[in-house]
């Protein structure tokens, strides 16, 4: 079993490589590699997409290697590979982007990113800190995790998804704020698991022995 974390220049991704292998040897996960190679994310049988920064920069970043967007793409969408998206690497699994300029996303999972505007004039944009989840739609990748957990969040833009049923967790900042997406073989997480402690570790497991 195979995982591979895409390196595309658009994050940093020692902690995330250290919390996945420290998984893989708890749940029995296989390996774990750190990959901008092609045909390592074609043979691979899990897929995980972080993302730091604006969502046109790490779009342009990833397509810039083309052959290793199509890999990915084709690994999630015609071998149907479970896939996890972390921050940006969520947000790209949306339809479309609106941070600077409009920009096309996947389309995984429709609907669009959007700035976060809460209601409450003292919460600060970018949200950053802790935040409690609500636990929208139950999931084997959230099995475990409970409304009220706790998870590490840095973003100023998050999901308006299209459908309802496919978000399956949100947080309260003045208002939802989309936390975990979902549908088919894919899965979307908003906040960094890699930093989320014990529930973050739980859903990286979790992950890792998914079989959609």
């Amino acid at each position: 079993m195979l995982t591979a974390l895409i390196d595309y220049d658009s994050g940093n991704l020692h902690s995330a490589e250290k919390a996945f292998e420290r998984m893989a040897r708890e749940v029995d996960g296989g390996k774990i590699i750190v990959t901008s190679d092609p045909d390592v994310v074609a043979r691979a049988d899990r897929i995980v997409l972080p993302g730091d920064g604006a969502f046109p920069h790490c779009r342009e970043e990833l397509f810039a290697r083309s052959a290793l967007a199509e890999a990915v793409i084709e690994a999630v969408t015609v071998k149907a590979r479970p896939f996890l998206g972390i921050c940006v690497g969520m947000q790209l699994m949306a339809s479309t982007g609106h941070e600077y300029e409009e920009t096309p996303g996947f389309d995984w999972i429709a609907g669009d990113i959007r700035k976060i505007t809460p209601t409450d004039p003292t919460l600060k944009v970018p949200h950053m800190g802790w935040n409690d989840l609500v636990i929208d739609t139950p999931h084997p990748v959230l099995d475990g995790i409970a409304t009220g957990d706790h998870a590490y969040f840095v973003h100023s833009y998050a999901m308006q998804v299209t459908n309802p049923a496919e978000r399956l967790a949100h947080v309260d900042y003045g208002g939802d704020v989309t936390a975990i997406i979902g549908k088919d073989n894919v899965i979307g997480m908003q906040f960094h698991p890699e930093k989320s402690q014990e529930a973050g570790l739980r859903m990286i497991g979790n992950f890792l022995t998914w079989a959609p």
